[in-house]
């Protein structure tokens, strides 16, 4: 019970409480456009504005960095945009390919960054895998205050994100903008990202704005329930991956976070009173046990 009153653990555990919150809502919005793996191609796209920033700027600051992050994770999603609409190539090959591409770019601007001398100091490798163990509480107020503002931006477009993710075509008869609603939901979906991968890290942040939201669309048909379920889902693998690591030396946060949501989906899909699978499979065993005595 000592671990609940470490500091390094509270600060830990309330930033990626925060992180898992932001994902699980705005990733549910993705998982109903079904465009799930937008973050996965961000995410993985963020790592060469990372590696730049450094190159260009020789400063370790989290927040310049973060910064080349947010840019060149911007620049990729306006990249598969406009690839989507201007060719014939669809947005799974457009996002592999831009995916590819801009981890490629980054790898190699990780090669040369790490060979500048300062470069062991700058912490740009943990970018790839996350190291929220060095959050500070500078770190916490930031990621907090952006995850507000991100759910503030859902419940103020609540009516405009509802009917272009459920019916397109009437949202824009009804006189909203397609273009500007698209372009909101990736622009909070990368802010979600490069918020998280100095946590989590490039490779597995786009799990964070899937798996909660996978998670609750088990349990609710309702889009406010999904919602607050992925949000709480999120928060709950944040604070359980944040415990998990700071009770067992060596594990990673990032890895731990992920993993607790993936058991939390896993128990959603076996035991979720409507879609789960255990929970169906009950269902008709019950069904067809009462069929026989009624026809006894």
């Amino acid at each position: 019970m000592n671990i609940f009153s470490d500091h390094t653990f509270l600060v830990v555990s309330m930033g990626s409480a925060a992180l898992g919150v932001a994902s699980g809502a705005v990733g549910s919005f993705a998982v109903l456009r079904k465009q799930s793996l937008l973050g996965d191609g961000v995410s993985h796209a963020a790592l060469p504005g990372v590696a730049a920033a450094f190159l260009i700027t020789g400063i370790r600051s989290s927040g310049i960095l973060l910064l080349g992050a947010l840019l060149s994770g911007i620049l990729a999603a306006l990249l598969i945009s406009v690839i989507t609409k201007c060719s014939k190539v669809k947005f799974d090959a457009a996002l592999a390919a831009v995916m590819s591409g801009f981890f490629g770019l980054g790898t190699v601007l990780l090669t040369c960054a790490q060979k500048l001398p300062n470069a062991a100091q700058s912490g740009i490798s943990t970018f790839i895998y996350g190291q929220a163990s060095a959050m500070l509480e500078d770190d916490v107020i930031f990621i907090t205050a952006l995850s507000a503002v991100l759910i503030a931006l859902i419940l103020i477009f609540w009516k405009e994100f509802k009917l272009f993710c459920f019916d397109r075509d009437f949202s824009v008869q009804s006189g909203f903008s397609e273009k500007k609603i698209s372009l909101l939901m990736s622009f909070m979906t990368v802010v979600t990202v490069i918020l998280g991968i100095q946590t989590v890290g490039v490779v597995l942040m786009s799990a964070m704005l899937i798996i909660p939201a996978a998670a609750a669309r088990q349990w609710s048909d309702r889009l406010f329930a999904n919602i607050i379920l992925a949000a709480f889902f999120g928060g709950l693998s944040g604070v359980v991956g944040a415990l998990v690591s700071g009770l067992e030396q060596g594990i990673p946060t990032g890895p731990a976070i992920v993993i607790a949501a993936s058991a939390i989906a896993a128990l959603s899909l076996l035991f979720a009173p409507r879609r789960g699978v255990v929970s169906n499979f009950l269902k008709r065993k019950i069904s067809r046990f009462r069929l026989k005595r009624s026809e006894r």
